[in-house]
């Protein structure tokens, strides 16, 4: 196989409780994973006679500090050979969102090399190397609805489906994920993330009333805009709006599509929306 295009797909947290940081450094978390499928990065890897990357956002770094570079040069220590392939990142999720565009990317690298170069690594030494790129990179490799638990990668796999419509904005503030962690106070959250496993129906006022983003304190007092952006989504009808990640990325789930339209409309136009139905 000489080509292999993928799409890299978003996510957003639906609740983020850090826990406890731990005496690695890292810190155990509890949060629902949900990709949006429609808002996705592209990838096309071609065989080459070197490694080049190329991207076509000048907000993306193309050196070994890019994510997909990093993934790429860990295939190949792990393999112990040369990975010559060219990857063209066409780029459309915000980067330093946090929508997970940089960890999708990375797991999209290991999975189309993986195929491409006939690597054979299982599921386990896959997960093993997203987790070394990034807290979030193992859920990329599947993609698919689930709990979070310990840094990120202890992963149930649920059948969650929202239909409702799901409306993105990111003003264009860029939060570091460091001094975010470095601002937080870890503590157990009274929220049971277990309410994903078997839930036919989400309860959206359920979640409005028991469920956070432990980042939004340290994000809205820095950015008040951060904020202001929440109470609009909340004032225009939202069923339910959080931050994803650390940030700066809010996001508001509707009843239906025509008032995630109107809410849209009603922010500035400098800001990055989408509306997402993320049917899986």
């Amino acid at each position: 196989m000489k080509i292999i295009e993928i799409k890299a797909p978003a996510k957003i947290n639906i609740g983020l409780n850090i826990v406890q940081k731990r005496p690695d450094g890292f810190h155990n978390l509890e949060t629902f994973f949900y990709p949006l499928r429609e808002l996705y990065d592209t990838l096309i890897f071609e065989k080459s006679d070197k490694f080049q990357f190329n991207c076509d956002s000048n907000f993306v770094p193309s050196d070994d500090s890019n994510l997909a570079v990093k993934a790429v040069k860990l295939l190949e220590n792990k393999t112990s050979s040369k990975l010559p392939v060219k990857i063209d990142l066409i780029k459309r999720i915000p980067a330093g969102a946090g929508l997970g565009g940089g960890s999708s990317d990375a797991a999209a690298v290991l999975i189309s090399l993986n195929e491409m170069f006939k690597l054979n690594l299982d599921q386990s030494t896959l997960n093993e190397i997203a987790l070394i790129l990034g807290s979030d990179v193992p859920f990329f490799i599947k993609a698919k609805p689930a709990i979070g638990r310990s840094r990120g990668e202890d992963l149930t796999f649920v059948n969650v489906e929202i239909n409702n419509p799901i409306l993105v904005v990111n003003p264009g503030i860029h939060i570091s994920t460091k001094e975010a962690f470095s601002n937080i106070t870890p503590s157990p959250s009274d929220f049971d993330y277990s309410y994903f496993i078997n839930k036919s129906k989400i309860d959206f006022a359920e979640l409005k009333e028991n469920l956070k983003n432990d980042f939004e304190l340290f994000s809205f007092s820095k950015h008040p805009e951060i904020r202001i952006i929440k109470e609009m989504l909340v004032d225009n009808g939202a069923l339910l709006s959080l931050m994803s990640g650390t940030g700066s990325t809010m996001f508001g789930i509707f009843e239906n599509f025509r008032e995630a339209e109107l809410a849209s409309q009603n922010l500035p136009e400098s800001y990055f929306k989408f509306i997402s139905f993320a049917q899986n």
